[in-house]
């Protein structure tokens, strides 16, 4: 199993945030925070109507107090549980909230990228990862 000690994880978590964040468009929230990946996954789950039991987890924790922390987060707890390709795959299907947070160099807007990227995080499924969170 991974654990968090791991180089490879490290490695994997950080490509992951860095795909994530991406040409990814500067958007404020009301009260004028940043917003971030973590906010792309929120609505896109939102969008496609599906409860996920890692965004009430992790906004239970009130430790995190940034969208990137409640990001990196979110993403271990779904390597944990497995369910990393599919989240990302339900918050990819609609391509005009693509659109909408990410500018058009970004490898999710490509269907070839997308499909690629998919591909390998499905991979992880086989992985067990043994991670705090």
């Amino acid at each position: 199993p991974v654990t968090d000690g791991s180089r490879e994880l490290h490695r994997l978590c950080a490509q992951l945030e860095f795909l994530l964040q991406f040409d990814l468009k500067e958007k404020r929230s009301f009260f004028g925070q940043r917003r971030d990946y973590w906010d792309f996954l929120c609505q896109g789950l939102a969008q496609c109507r599906q409860e996920h039991e890692g965004i009430h987890f992790v906004t239970s924790l009130d430790k995190l107090k940034t969208p990137v922390g409640r990001g990196r987060a979110f993403l271990r707890y779904c390597l944990v549980h497995q369910q990393l390709a599919e989240t990302l795959q339900l918050c990819l299907l609609d391509p005009e909230s693509l659109r909408e947070w990410y500018y058009a160099r970004s490898p999710f807007l490509s269907p070839q990228h997308r499909a690629e990227i998919l591909g390998s995080l499905y991979e992880l499924d086989c992985v067990t990862f043994h991670l705090a969170l």
